[in-house]
């Protein structure tokens, strides 16, 4: 394979990064197969303590959110929300939105980024930390999405006789995520907050 000639990066020709740009293009169209892949390997870890591996908690909470009606950058968020767990376990949620962040709407991002602390009301007080440190948020446009993702999508998914859909229903919607030009001012619609789909009446 060809390969460049310099050793430090300050070297480099505009000849050789070329080169290295045209390379890196096969890599990065296979993002999506890396991501399905590490979601498949969460499937032989189960969460520690908990009833469901760290892909059925996530294959529940996008069924979840598929089957309220949420858009695909809501059902890939979600799915996605805890991909981070393996390699960031401290900051999982920041790694899963900057993985996410280039490809989907900015409010998404936002609620994965910060779904972590806003999840802390249902369980920060059992270890004596704040459960309210979430209002720090609560001017934000998107607190309301992130409480409601929380509640309807992510703490609710650990039930381990739900129904949720296999990891193959969401692979055709995380490829068409990822196939999106980065950054794409259409799709991260900046400072456009739609909120999750109303709920159905029962």
């Amino acid at each position: 394979m060809e390969t460049v000639k310099f050793t430090q990066m300050k070297d480099g020709t505009r000849e050789e990064y070329e080169l290295l740009a045209e390379l890196e293009e096969p890599y990065v169209a296979l993002t999506a197969e890396r991501l399905l892949a590490e979601l498949a390997k969460q499937g032989e870890d189960t969460m520690s303590g908990y009833k469901v591996t760290r892909l059925e908690h996530g294959l529940q909470s996008a069924t979840r959110a598929h089957r309220e009606g949420a858009d695909i950058d809501w059902v890939v968020g979600t799915l996605l929300h805890d991909v981070g767990d393996g390699l960031a376990p401290r900051n999982h949620d920041r790694f899963a939105a900057e993985i996410l962040r280039p490809f989907v709407r900015e409010e998404v991002a936002w609620v994965v980024e910060h779904h972590g602390i806003f999840q802390m009301v249902y369980y920060a007080h059992h270890y004596g930390w704040d459960k309210d440190a979430r209002e720090r948020f609560k001017d934000h446009p998107c607190y309301r999405s992130c409480a409601d993702f929380c509640e309807r999508w992510d703490q609710s998914s650990f039930d381990p006789d739900y129904d949720s859909e296999p990891l193959e229903f969401f692979a055709p919607m995380v490829r068409e995520v990822f196939a999106r030009t980065p950054y794409d001012p259409a799709v991260v619609q900046e400072g456009v907050v739609q909120g999750l789909p109303e709920m159905a009446a029962s």
